[in-house]
């Protein structure tokens, strides 16, 4: 049987390519909203740190009318980091609206997406996105488009894809970059008549395989996917089975849902090529199939690329433990870790070498980061290492990760950035001028990568913009540079006052201001020096009767430098770690006592003598 009333389509581009924008107005087109109802931008955007950073983290499910076809529309975070999102809901769907910035063209996640989108034989709608701009260059990106198709053997049909020009600003689509549109018709036209309509046999045993999970408080955990074969009830019994494993279980499907817009519908019984999301299963996972149980046949689930980042979660022993956060113990992070798994599959979570650590791996600092922080306002409390790049052993050679990383740059920058480049392991394969910018395009280690996004804004007085894809792994380069700066250690424990900091900030730049709490180890600042210095910011002024002429003048401090939580990541050293609690942010050195830090740093010295 052939659903020609669905179409079940992904949008799949690069960040801030504007794919949740174009998102907001096919719903508003097809019906979802009213007419007179107000409704905020990126609408689909709904988790607070999406909203903060401007990015799409969690692929979402929503669904919108075109006549009497029902669109369902899956729209993927654009980052290269939670590329995992992506590559697992492309099994979802039939076809893809890939979408380009009409500027920036096809960037490194346009890439990989569109390749995981060919091999699985879908259909493609090449929609070239803020045409409206004052820089657009529709032209040249069409055929920057068709050049990336043919580098990833696409094949013919999948070359004769339909181009549509659109602004998802202002709604509006046209078949031609020179003419301008008046709503998006021509986007709607373009997914019925060119992308398939689901198919299979309704008569036939159930079969769906669980392509994400969400979670509710009252239901448990529910299962999205798309029927495959047969027709889904409410309260009837299924088989739940893994392509990679023997291990078959039997349940029951309580609740089933269809997504209506932002929201979802209960119903009876759902068909085949419906997205559905069902409750009932208790302990279902991602890659799994749900069968009939008479009929057992497990589908083969897309393979998620390796993680190549790890860092260490562990307990928080600092002398401030337990004074700011809810969950504690190792026991609460531990279950929260490998609950992130079942959601997560990108994610990898083991236990650490003691009790209290765990190692856990993910695609790189952002997808990391985004877990820490969403656990700091859980109530979360504990500590990180620094981040660690994944090494493998290929045919007996010790290999690396390696980025390929797309940098584009005012033209005055460009020695800058290309001598870190080159310190940093980096080759240059193509440079590309762009008017007063000048396009690069590196291959350069992951762990050259590691603390360099900041002096790279720094280096191109904010102007730059870089993103990187996973570009395989090479033979381990050469030695990195170490941290240009070495860290201001406080020597006790107690309150920060004016008098030690106005002492301290001679030495460097501070973190903290006056009242704060420190204790012994704590990183309260950086030098310009690459040795670690230890200052007494707790020192108060000695109280006499003596009075001297300009001697008591009042002290002025800086203003201290704020981290932000990846700019806290990136600063981390191997002897460091970020102590994370839900209201503080804190560096401090894994051995807290001065004299033992100093001994085994002498050691480390006579050593290399």
């Amino acid at each position: 049987m052939i659903r020609n009333d669905l179409r079940n389509i992904a949008i799949i581009a690069h960040v801030d390519h504007g794919k949740t924008t174009l998102v907001d107005a096919m719903l508003r087109q097809g019906g979802v909203f009213r007419d007179n109802q107000v409704v905020e931008t990126c609408v689909m955007d709904n988790n607070p740190l999406e909203r903060e950073r401007g990015i799409t983290i969690l692929a979402k499910n929503t669904s919108c009318m075109y006549g009497d076809v029902k669109i369902n529309i899956v729209d993927t975070p654009g980052h290269a980091d939670f590329s995992g999102e992506v590559e697992r809901v492309l099994k979802m769907i039939n076809g893809v609206v890939l979408l380009v910035d009409a500027y920036e063209g096809p960037m490194p996640q346009t890439r990989f997406v569109l390749q995981k989108a060919l091999e699985m034989n879908h259909k493609v709608i090449i929609c070239v996105n803020k045409v409206d701009k004052p820089d657009a260059r529709p032209a040249e990106v069409v055929e920057e488009v068709y050049d990336l198709l043919l580098d990833l053997n696409a094949t013919d049909e999948q070359l004769d894809s339909p181009i549509i020009y659109c602004s998802g600003r202002t709604g509006t689509a046209s078949l031609s970059p020179d003419e301008e549109g008046c709503d998006l018709q021509p986007l709607f036209e373009a997914i019925v008549n060119h992308i398939d309509p689901p198919a299979g046999d309704p008569d036939g045993p159930l079969q769906v395989l669980v392509s994400s999970i969400d979670y509710n408080d009252y239901v448990g955990r529910i299962a999205i996917g798309r029927i495959e074969r047969g027709v889904m009830r409410q309260n009837t019994e299924v088989a739940v089975c893994d392509y990679h494993s023997d291990r078959v279980y039997r349940s029951k499907i309580t609740n089933i849902y269809q997504f209506a817009g932002l929201n979802k519908r209960t119903v009876e019984e759902a068909k085949v090529g419906d997205i559905v999301s069902f409750s009932g299963i208790e302990n279902v996972t991602i890659g799994e199939t749900i069968c009939h149980p008479e009929a057992i046949e497990p589908i083969n689930f897309v393979k998620i690329s390796e993680p190549t980042l790890q860092m260490i979660f562990s307990v928080n022993d600092s002398p401030f433990a337990g004074k700011e956060g809810k969950f504690v113990t190792s026991r609460h992070l531990k279950a929260r870790l490998y609950k992130e798994t079942l959601r997560d599959v990108s994610l990898k979570v083991e236990d650490g070498a003691t009790s209290d650590s765990f190692c856990v791996s993910g695609r790189g600092e952002i997808h990391l980061s985004i877990l820490i922080e969403n656990m700091r306002r859980e109530g979360y409390e504990f500590q990180v290492s620094t981040p660690k790049v994944i090494n493998k052993m290929i045919d007996g050679v010790l290999c690396e990760p390696m980025e390929r990383l797309y940098v584009d740059v005012p033209e005055k920058c460009v020695g800058t950035v290309m001598e870190n480049m080159g310190r940093r392991q980096g080759e240059l394969v193509t440079m590309n001028p762009n008017n007063s910018r000048i396009k690069l395009e590196f291959v350069i280690p992951e762990r050259g990568l590691l603390g360099y996004r900041s002096d790279f804004l720094t280096d191109t007085r904010g102007e730059g913009v870089m993103n990187g894809i996973f570009d395989g792994y090479q033979p381990i380069k050469g030695t990195m540079p170490r941290r240009p700066y070495g860290a201001l250690v406080a020597f006790e424990t107690g309150e920060a006052v004016t008098y030690g900091l106005f002492n301290a900030q001679g030495r460097g730049t501070l973190f903290i201001g006056p009242g704060t709490p420190v204790y012994a180890g704590m990183v309260v600042g950086y030098s310009p020096k690459q040795e670690d210095l230890s200052v007494n910011v707790c020192k108060r002024k000695h109280v006499t009767n003596m009075r001297a002429a300009g001697s008591d003048e009042a002290l002025r401090l800086e203003t201290p430098r704020k981290f932000s939580l990846e700019e806290c990541i990136e600063f981390l050293e191997p002897d460091e770690m970020l102590e994370v609690t839900p209201k503080s942010l804190r560096i401090r050195k894994v051995i807290l006592d001065h004299e033992q830090r100093m001994r085994i740093l002498m050691k480390e010295r006579r050593a290399q003598d």
